[in-house]
């Protein structure tokens, strides 16, 4: 059934479970998500907690995001008019001040981080923890000056610092002893709310990554609960496999604490929440299938659906052991492949202007793409569906 964010979010909270995992395409609202997730629970506690500042400032500590709010909280400062070092200066805010000020973790993200990105990249922290600048290590006591790392090894640094903080913060509140408590900022703490942290991993580290984090979850003995979305259909089966089996050595129940689920949003901006069964993976391709035949059924074809087309040929070429996709196209009578299909195809997936065309198609663009999917149904029998997707 159709339901807004607001009610997505209340059913998660209302399902009750250690741990739930969402796939959903880019766009679907995953970050918008996390965000209602996040005002429910604010909310529930301003009911409980009246108005004073104090209270409200409480909040944040009943709920841990990652997002892409979360990587808001660190900036540039680049200062290229006095020709100084770039730096990246850290907000304060609660996470940070703990994890880094309180707690010393500053050479466990640096670990982290070296772990995911590159060994041989160094951040090297203020000493009041305001800021990091990066150099490169070569190995002989010598290292760059400092550098701007690129953007997605900035979101596996920030990454680093909220894996570490939650880690810590899990092993804290699982460890406590009654008689002699230690107190935290996080002893409130009731959900963690992760929202695709692999955007810039190669797929070794993100599954490095999944590994990791379903260790985490699965020694989990806090109260704590954890709602995980992504994009990635290789992080989603590595975790939901990680998740999904029980574990004699720990207290997780892969069928008592574990749900997962699959996100689409549907034409009028109403979303659905699938549940989906616990002895499946997810079948990323068998779904774009679905949704390319989906918008052909409704007049509703766009550009980027030739990229879903190339996706599934060119893994159905490899499975197949073809030189090129091309080969798996309709073929002329002489035996080859349909250039001037094979040529819309390159265009249309694989443009260098896609950002400046309109997504809209052309009545001869959405013939053709209609008539390659018709003929992907030839080729894509359920013997060649089940090999590919095992």
């Amino acid at each position: 059934m159709s339901k807004t964010l607001t009610e997505i979010a209340q059913d998660l909270k209302n399902a009750n479970k250690k741990v739930q995992l969402i796939y959903a395409f880019n766009g679907t609202g995953k970050t918008r998500l996390s965000r209602e997730f996040k005002q429910l629970i604010a909310a529930r506690a301003d009911d409980n907690e009246g108005d004073d500042e104090a209270d409200r400032s409480e909040l944040a500590r009943k709920i841990l995001y990652y997002n892409a709010f979360t990587e808001d909280l660190f900036y540039w400062d680049n200062d290229l008019e006095q020709g100084a070092d770039p730096k990246l200066k850290i907000q304060p805010n609660l996470f940070t001040d703990w994890v880094l000020r309180d707690q010393g973790q500053d050479q466990n993200i640096v670990t982290n981080f070296q772990h995911y990105a590159n060994e041989r990249l160094m951040p090297l922290f203020s000493a009041d923890f305001s800021e990091v600048s990066f150099s490169l290590e070569r190995g002989n006591d010598e290292h760059s000056g400092n550098l701007k790392i690129s953007k997605g090894e900035e979101s596996n640094f920030i990454w680093s610092i909220f894996y570490t903080l939650i880690d810590l913060v899990i092993k804290t509140l699982g460890e406590v002893d009654p008689d002699f408590p230690e107190i935290t900022p996080f002893d409130d703490l009731e959900y963690v709310f992760v929202d695709d942290p692999v955007s810039s991993l190669d797929e070794n580290h993100l599954i490095e990554l999944a590994v990791d984090l379903a260790e985490l979850i699965r020694k989990n003995k806090s109260r704590v609960k954890f709602i995980i979305t992504t994009h990635n259909p290789l992080f989603y089966n590595v975790l939901q496999n990680e998740l999904g089996s029980d574990d004699k050595k720990t207290d997780y129940k892969a069928k008592r604490d574990f749900k997962k689920y699959r996100l689409d949003k549907n034409d009028d901006g109403l979303l659905e929440l699938e549940e989906q069964p616990d002895d499946s993976s997810f079948s990323y391709h068998l779904h774009l299938k679905a949704e390319l035949e989906k918008a052909i059924d409704r007049n509703q074809l766009s550009k980027y659906h030739f990229n879903y087309l190339r996706n599934i040929l060119e893994k159905t070429t490899i499975f197949l052991g073809y030189k090129r996709w091309g080969e798996l196209l309709p073929q002329s009578n002489t035996g080859e492949a349909n250039l001037y299909e094979a040529r819309m195809m390159n265009l249309r997936s694989h443009s260098k202007y896609a950002g400046e065309e309109v997504n809209e198609l052309t009545d001869e663009e959405r013939r053709v793409l209609i008539r390659l999917v018709r003929h992907l149904n030839k080729i894509y029998t359920p013997d060649l569906k089940d090999a590919i997707e095992s």
